[in-house]
């Protein structure tokens, strides 16, 4: 990447010298040359919100400066891009967006993320350090950027413009008003489950903002939900666990079972436990933000149930159903089972049987597959 300050090589987390999708973009670009042109002063406190693998504290880090991030794999992409860029240890500070922000920020500048209620929550926290002399600058391709964007930053912060297009990248300016009177924020949200779906029927969900379907349980879990294995082992795991109602409805059902809650989401995981805590559920139950299954001894699970995420912020992509798929494998003892959920469309059978050998289809609607393969 190219910027003011240098040429970082910059990659994704985990490396895979097959993906060809960078990590950054021209709205990053188009950032660091706004803020080397406009000469913005850096040598205050500087606040990086949703950078998405760590191009911009990586091209930033003489200045110290602090990325909020509710995403596992961007710290460990920015911790491997730092150390590639020789930047000196420590010379960014890791917050996750369950942290509590600095007290005061001089300069904050937003990778406008996927989820508006991402954003408006971390708005919202972040809004009380933002002073009358902070630069307020976000940043995101053309089609990020909506009119429900703009108005957040106004609501939240102040009088909100935004820049010229350059290669479909587009700058938001924000001027902090101290005395703007800010709305309550809604998060977390909490909800009532329907009847209908077994052991979770009409309990309770709690969502931080951002986890996939915040108001209403989502159509393909719901799903999942009515075909779970009814033996379902000693330990299992609730991989890209969301919300947790899975692994929760797991719990319920099932008083011996230990359950392992996994998301590379902070906020998912949070979320999780609050879901978990919420019901009561019995048992054991361990809470984990990470890189899918890694960590987990291998032949140590019993089942595996997930539900793969099939976008990588805006792209498409199977890496990290993939990379679910391989861990499950690894993990999962000799007859131990993983139990799939997902759009008909992706064809995940074809992948379970790569790589397991089998797969068998557990049941099916117009819309979603739930499938199961066993490892031998």
């Amino acid at each position: 990447m190219t910027t003011p300050w240098g040429e970082p090589a910059l990659t994704r987390f985990p490396e895979d010298p097959r993906d060809r999708l960078r990590a950054w973009d021209a709205s990053d670009e188009y950032l660091l040359r706004h803020l080397a042109a406009e000469r913005v002063p850096l040598d205050g406190t500087v606040v990086v919100l949703g950078d998405r693998w760590g191009a911009l504290v990586t091209a930033l880090a003489e200045h110290r400066p602090v990325q909020i991030s509710d995403s596992f794999l961007t710290q460990e992409a920015t911790r491997a891009n730092l150390a590639r860029a020789g930047a000196e240890p420590g010379a960014v500070r890791l917050l996750t967006t369950q942290d509590p922000p600095p007290e005061r920020i001089d300069v904050l500048l937003v990778r406008v993320p996927k989820s508006l209620a991402l954003l408006e929550d971390q708005l919202l926290r972040l809004a009380p350090a933002v002073h009358a002399e902070t630069v307020v600058v976000g940043t995101g391709m053309v089609k990020e950027i909506h009119t429900s964007t703009l108005r957040l930053f106004e609501r939240i912060l102040g009088p909100t413009r935004t820049s010229l297009a350059e290669k479909k990248a587009r700058l938001i300016f924000c001027t902090p008003d101290p005395v703007l009177e800010r709305p309550a924020g809604p998060w977390p949200y909490v909800y009532t489950l329907p009847d209908g779906i077994g052991p979770a029927a009409g309990g309770t969900v709690v969502n931080h903002a951002g986890v996939f379907c915040a108001d209403r349980l989502d159509i393909g879990t719901r799903f999942f939900l009515g075909h779970l294995p009814p033996g379902r082992g000693r330990r299992v795991v609730d991989l890209g666990c969301g919300n947790g109602v899975v692994g929760t409805s797991v719990a319920l059902a099932d008083p011996d079972a230990e359950v392992l809650f996994v998301d590379e989401s902070f906020q998912a995981v949070a979320s999780a436990e609050a879901t978990y805590k919420a019901n009561g559920a019995p048992g054991h139950a361990e809470f984990r933000v990470g890189d899918g299954l890694a960590g987990v001894p291998s032949g140590s699970v019993d089942v595996v149930l997930s539900n793969p995420p099939f976008h990588s912020h805006q792209a498409t992509t199977d890496a990290t159903a993939w990379r679910m798929f391989t861990g499950a494998r690894r993990t999962l003892r000799p007859g131990g089972e993983l139990w799939v959920v997902g759009n008909r469309h992706l064809g995940y059978h074809v992948k379970l049987r790569k790589l397991f050998g089998n797969s068998r289809l557990v049941a099916s609607d117009p819309k979603f597959v739930v499938l199961k393969a066993v490892k031998r």
